[in-house]
């Protein structure tokens, strides 16, 4: 029954997914050229593996691992800090290029995006499959990084049809394909099912995904809730997932964390890691007209085990001033002095619209009042010279202590351009590579796509 067709249509509509392979370590080989090919990772500041290589992830060294048991594997490994500035320039260069060939792109994370070619192939003089390349070369041409690319009737078909061919890879599954692609694909391995559904899928004696879509209708329904019921749909062809070109602006929650080395059991400078998480959670909060009612904190020991605990508020906040004796109640809570910790993470929870203050009895209205008045100036200071330009005295230690890095800063970190300061830079990483002829024109090329496109 493989052969089922779930549509007739082969593209009632055209999405696409565009995945960056191995986005970091790309990233870094396109600035230096002399990398290419090498065994090479990003993470050092952190002591484990951010992004392999796919010459390192050929030696058996993938994401999540110890530095040093990622040495012991290669000894001749490449480490590098993370340049996530320098990373997120190509991001938002990559999702442009997208841009040029439809207004409909959705940001999904830094090295991914959907996008919407539906009624494209008129304008664009030119068929789904032959657009998706396009936009795959330009990408490889513009960047000197590579994308896989996956195209089908659906975000989730197309999530899974990126995935079929790595690195460098194109996949269409136009709806007439789409029962041959989903037999023998375990379900574990669709977007939007996790471990539990997977379970629960594998007791009603569901495997693959075209035994789920193979349910009827009533019967998924009954069974499964929402989230389940639209992946069925998305799996059958059936578009249930729109492509939301906006910046998200609805949040069910806010997390900030801040993983640092080497790891420490200093109270004060675990506490300010805390804090400082707390605000960038709030100004996220605040540029979204968000406050929290609850808030939630966890610390991370040096073996990975998590211990977190939550408060809830009296009222909604997003001002730092507000939450940080609460803040300080679920650190004494959390806090061990015999344990070294490598994490400490912040979230926002119960996010409802900012709205006029509904005080209670034992308020003082005046200084709640001035504390907003207080944070409106905090942000359009911030707005004009960088995050945490102004903070709160119990984050300052990392400013005495530092910010705990293992291995040396970033190029770019370390180099600071006319007008620069150490919180802001402009948008242009540094390329490095030989001055020869070829050389010259590749930094001309390298440097060209950075800056920002306004």
């Amino acid at each position: 029954m493989s052969d089922m067709l779930f549509t007739t249509h082969d593209w009632p509509r055209a999405i696409i997914h565009v995945d960056a392979d191995a986005f970091f370590t790309s990233c870094e080989e396109a600035i230096n050229p002399a990398l290419r090919g090498k065994a090479i990772i990003t993470g050092g500041e952190r002591g484990i593996v951010a992004c392999a290589s796919y010459a390192a992830k050929a030696l058996g060294v993938t994401r999540g691992v110890a530095l040093h048991e990622a040495k012991r594997i290669c000894p001749e490994l490449v480490v590098l800090p993370s340049d996530y500035e320098t990373y997120s320039l190509f991001s938002r260069r990559m999702f442009n290029v997208m841009r040029r060939f439809t207004p409909q792109v959705e940001e999904y994370s830094i090295d991914e995006a959907f996008a919407d070619l539906t009624g494209m192939r008129r304008p664009l003089r030119a068929s789904y499959e032959a657009i998706s390349l396009k936009i795959q070369a330009e990408i490889s041409r513009e960047l000197g990084i590579t994308v896989s690319v996956g195209l089908s009737v659906t975000k989730v078909l197309a999530k899974i049809a990126s995935k079929r061919r790595k690195p460098s890879g194109f996949t269409a599954i136009p709806g007439r394909a789409i029962a041959s692609v989903l037999d023998g694909l375990p379900v574990a391995k669709v977007w939007g099912i996790g471990p539990a559904t997977t379970e629960y899928l594998e007791k009603m004696g569901i495997r693959t995904a075209l035994e789920f879509v193979r349910l009827p209708a009533e019967t998924v329904r009954k069974r499964f809730t929402k989230p389940g019921v639209e992946t069925w749909q998305e799996l059958r062809g059936e578009s249930v997932y729109p492509v939301l070109p906006e910046e998200k602006s609805v949040y069910a929650s806010i997390s900030k964390t801040k993983t640092f080395a080497p790891p420490t059991a200093d109270r004060d400078y675990l506490f300010a890691h805390l804090l400082r998480n707390l605000e960038s959670a709030c100004i996220k909060a605040r540029r979204h007209d968000l406050a929290a009612r609850r808030v939630a904190a966890f610390l991370k020991k040096q073996d990975f085990d998590t211990r977190g605990c939550d408060a809830k508020l009296n009222r909604p906040s997003a001002h730092p001033l507000e939450l940080a004796s609460l803040l300080r109640g679920l650190f004494d809570e959390l806090y061990r002095r015999h344990d070294i910790y490598r994490a400490t993470g912040v979230v926002l929870l119960d996010l409802v619209p900012d709205a006029p203050t509904q005080y209670s009895l034992f308020e003082d209205p005046l200084k709640t009042e001035k504390i907003r008045g207080l944070y409106e100036a905090v942000d359009a200071l911030s707005g004009r010279y960088g995050k945490h330009t102004l903070h709160l005295g119990g984050s300052h230690v990392i400013e005495v202590k530092g910010k705990g890095r293992r291995g040396a800063p970033t190029v770019r970190e370390q180099t600071r351009l006319f007008g620069e300061t150490r919180r802001r830079h402009i948008g242009l990483p540094l390329f490095q590579g030989e001055a020869t002829e070829n050389g010259r024109q590749q930094s001309a090329r390298i440097l060209a796509i950075r800056g920002d496109e306004r």
